[in-house]
């Protein structure tokens, strides 16, 4: 009976496949796109089924998703070396090492452009799409589970279809999807988000049901997000934020609902948000990437009274709450494909407040957000990318040192810059905030010196940036020096220059992680 609820086009019932069997349809040098954003509405048996295949017959794929896979799914395609190429976002320390070793080769992409690329045929064509759902319309159509994504365009773009249908997913999350394909350009409607709660699309998402090879079914959550409580740093970013959306609000620039909040995954940005539980503000409203578990949070507590994403990525416990309480939630959410959650155009309409994590920034207002070092990839630029460039406030935060006060994430020359100074309105460490607006090169420099830098650091930095003014030029850099505090952290294990004989460590013991 169950499945019957769950089925409801009859000419799939034949195509009922085991996870095995239906992983026997993708081919050596397939282009499977495949649903999931940040762990949440990923393919759960057909793929980790084909990773088993792959190693076993020595086969490889280029691999296309929304963003990152839960569980291990990444790890054992790395693993067995099924991976050609990848892309655009990823956060599996295996497939991390693979693809810094040169074994894997990897995309790292602005969320919003995937779909478009696909559409505009300047990346290779799906083969194959697996798509997780909670069930099927009478149609043949398909009814997404805890994601969106990319799987809209993945199933309209992709010449063979199979459906992974989640029991562990309650039917009654039908309904809060809202799915529109955009026309290829120039033939572009306006997408007429004109709030968070507008709804432009379908609850499901249309497809050719001739495409449809296989259906399999699972019951098997998303792999929890990993949360961390907020600690002594985090707490501090978020206080210093708070202060600064206080006086935005005292000047007349805000008001005490702000403006729709985007904030980036993880345990920085989930704190930071969790700021906002007891802070003065309320009426809140999210336009984002990934609901997590800070979002929900803020809307028990009323603060928050609608949120608009593409994914729910949120820990064991949350998400329990989340199934056990979905009718107090079902009509204070929304999930939409990626390209319409990270649009240019929705995001400048709407007017949002983005806060997103660096790795490091440097005294200019540069971000670098991807790369350890300059040249190891961490995860990927994500959305972060999407909403800097087109947000009323652009926000990067990061603690201002690790590891000990080895490594400084304040730096004189970013390492590798994924969102320029232009891109950049506001910089946070758990020592202060430096507000970027209407100043030149030369004052933001000050600016984040004073404000940004910790104690441990802040002689050296003011050091370079007064040695650089001699120099003169708008930005001014000493080049022979830029990159040496990378350096020394390459050679010696510490970026404090007047003290590395005293803090040699081995260059295995360090990493921004």
């Amino acid at each position: 009976m169950m499945k019957d609820n769950r089925l409801l086009f009859d000419k799939y019932k034949s195509k009922i496949f085991s996870a095995d069997k239906a992983a026997k349809l993708i081919r050596n040098g397939d282009v499977v796109g495949v649903s999931g954003f940040t762990k949440a509405g990923d393919s759960k048996a057909v793929l980790p089924a084909f990773a088993e295949r792959a190693g076993e017959e020595n086969l490889q794929i280029t691999l296309i998703t929304g963003a990152s896979l839960g569980y291990n799914t990444d790890g054992a395609l790395a693993t067995n070396h099924a991976l050609a190429k990848r892309m655009p976002f990823q956060a599996d320390s295996t497939l991390r090492k693979e693809i810094n070793a040169g074994n894997i080769l990897y995309i790292d992409q602005h969320l919003s452009e995937t779909a478009e690329q696909l559409h505009n045929g300047d990346l290779p064509k799906i083969n194959i799409a697996i798509v997780e759902a909670i069930g099927v319309t009478e149609e043949g159509y398909l009814i997404p589970t805890t994601s969106v994504g990319n799987s809209a365009t993945f199933l309209a773009m992709a010449d063979r279809i199979i459906i992974e249908i989640n029991e562990a997913v309650p039917l009654e999350f039908n309904g809060v999807h809202d799915i529109k394909l955009q026309k290829k350009s120039p033939n572009r409607e306006i997408l007429e988000v004109t709030s968070c709660e507008t709804r432009v699309g379908d609850t499901y998402i249309k497809l050719d049901p001739n495409k449809v090879e296989a259906i399999v079914y699972t019951n098997k959550p998303d792999a929890p997000a990993r949360i961390a409580d907020p600690d002594k740093k985090t707490i501090s970013i978020a206080k210093h934020l708070m202060q600064f959306f206080e006086k935005e609000v005292e000047e007349g620039k805000l008001t005490k609902s702000l403006l729709p909040l985007q904030a980036g995954i993880g345990k920085i940005a989930n704190a930071v948000l969790a700021g906002f539980l007891n802070s003065p503000f309320e009426d809140l409203k999210m336009y984002s990437e990934v609901l997590q578990d800070s979002t929900f949070q803020l809307i028990d507590a009323g603060k928050m009274n609608f949120a608009s994403a593409s994914s729910i990525t949120v820990s064991e416990e949350c998400y329990a709450n989340f199934i056990k309480n979905f009718k107090n939630y079902k009509d204070k959410i929304v999930l939409r494909p990626q390209n319409i959650s990270n649009s240019a155009e929705v995001i400048r309409r709407l007017g949002i407040i983005a806060i997103n994590t660096a790795i490091e920034f440097d005294i200019y207002g540069n971000v670098n957000s991807t790369h350890l070092t300059g040249t190891r990839m961490m995860n990927g630029i994500g959305g972060s990318g999407d909403f800097a460039r087109n947000a009323h406030l652009s926000i990067f935060v990061c603690p201002s040192i690790s590891k000990e006060g080895r490594i400084s994430h304040v730096v004189p020359m970013v390492s590798h810059t994924d969102h320029t100074e232009h891109d950049v309105d506001i910089l946070v460490t758990d020592q202060g905030l430096a507000d970027l607006r209407n100043l030149a090169p030369r004052e933001r420099a000050q600016k984040i010196i004073d404000n940004c830098v910790h104690p441990a650091y802040k002689e050296q930095m003011q050091s370079y940036f007064d040695r650089a003014k001699l120099k003169q030029g708008h930005t001014p850099h000493i080049l022979q020096e830029a990159f040496s505090w990378h350096t020394s952290l390459d050679e010696e294990g510490t970026m404090q220059l007047q003290t590395k004989a005293e803090s040699l460590v081995s260059k295995k013991d360090f990493s921004f992680s």
